[in-house]
C-alpha cells in the first residue's frame, strides 16, 4: 500500500455535528471515484485505544486539486484532535482502496441509496459524472433524519440541474422535528419509494451505502423485490 504525506488545509461544518475536512492531494495520488483512504494522525496530543487511524471515503473527485473527507463528529480522541488541529498540520495517507466504484457500462443505470454520512462516495461519483457528461442514467436516493442532518444537499440539488441524467430524491425520516419545511420525500427508503421515481427494480446497479443496519435493511428490500445479488453492492459506514 502506498503511503503520501498531505497536509490539512482546511474544515468546514456541512451538517449537524458533521465536519468536512480538506487535505492537500500529493502529486501522483490518484484514485477512483467511491474510493476510500485511511488517514493516520501523527503524534497527535491525545489518542485512545481506537488509535491513531480512520478510514474516510472519499467525497472530492478524482479530477479536483484537493481531497475532501467528511464524518460525523463525536467523542473520540481522533475526533477532537482533527477538529482542532491547526492548519498546515501534516497527516499520513495510505491508499487509495476499495472496489466502491461506478460499473464501466453506461447502458446500465445505477441507484445509489445513501443513508447519512454514506453520502461521501457517491457525491465524488457524482461529482465526477457531471464533469465528465457521463450518459449514464444515475438515482441518488439520500435518507436522513432531517434537513439539518443532511450533508450537501444544496450541492446535490445543483448537481441534479447541471446533469440531465441524474435524479435526486432525498428523504427524511423525521422531518416533523425540524423547524424548517419539507416538500419531499418523508420517511425511509423502501420499493414504494423507489417506483415512484423508477420504472421498476429489476436491471440497475444498486449501491448502498450507511449505517449498517440501514444497509442490511436496503440489502433485504432489494433482495425480496427481486433483484440479483449480483446487481448490490454495498459499503458500511460504522462507528463513524
Amino acid at each position: 500500500m502506498t503511503t503520501y504525506q498531505s497536509r490539512l488545509s482546511g474544515r468546514e461544518e456541512v451538517a449537524e455535528d458533521t465536519m468536512a475536512f480538506h487535505l492537500e492531494k500529493p502529486a501522483g495520488f490518484q484514485f477512483k471515484a467511491g474510493q476510500y483512504v485511511d488517514i493516520s494522525l501523527i503524534n497527535p496530543p491525545e489518542t485512545d485505544s481506537e488509535g491513531n487511524v480512520r478510514s474516510f471515503s472519499i467525497a472530492s473527485a478524482p479530477y479536483e486539486d484537493r481531497l475532501l473527507v467528511v464524518t460525523r463528529m463525536r467523542k473520540s480522541a481522533f475526533k477532537r484532535v482533527l477538529a482542532i488541529l491547526p492548519l498546515g498540520t501534516e497527516v499520513k495517507l495510505e491508499g487509495p482502496m476499495g472496489s466502491f466504484t461506478l460499473h464501466k457500462n453506461r447502458v446500465k443505470s445505477a441507484v445509489f441509496l445513501a443513508g447519512g454520512i454514506g453520502i461521501t462516495p457517491f457525491l465524488s461519483m457524482l461529482r465526477e459524472a457531471a464533469e465528465e457528461r457521463l450518459p449514464q442514467r444515475l438515482y441518488l436516493f439520500y435518507s436522513n433524519r432531517h434537513p439539518k442532518d443532511a450533508a450537501f444537499l444544496k450541492e446535490l440539488e445543483i448537481l441534479c440541474k447541471v446533469n440531465a441524467n441524474f435524479v435526486f430524491v432525498p428523504s427524511m425520516s423525521e422531518e416533523e422535528k425540524s423547524s424548517l419545511d419539507w416538500p419531499n420525500e418523508r420517511g425511509f427508503i423502501d420499493g414504494e419509494m423507489l417506483l415512484r421515481h423508477m420504472d421498476g427494480l429489476k436491471g440497475p446497479i444498486y449501491y448502498v451505502a450507511g449505517p449498517p443496519a440501514m444497509v442490511a435493511a436496503m440489502r433485504e428490500m432489494l433482495t425480496h423485490a427481486g433483484v440479483e445479488e449480483d446487481d448490490i453492492r454495498t459499503e458500511e459506514f460504522g462507528g463513524y
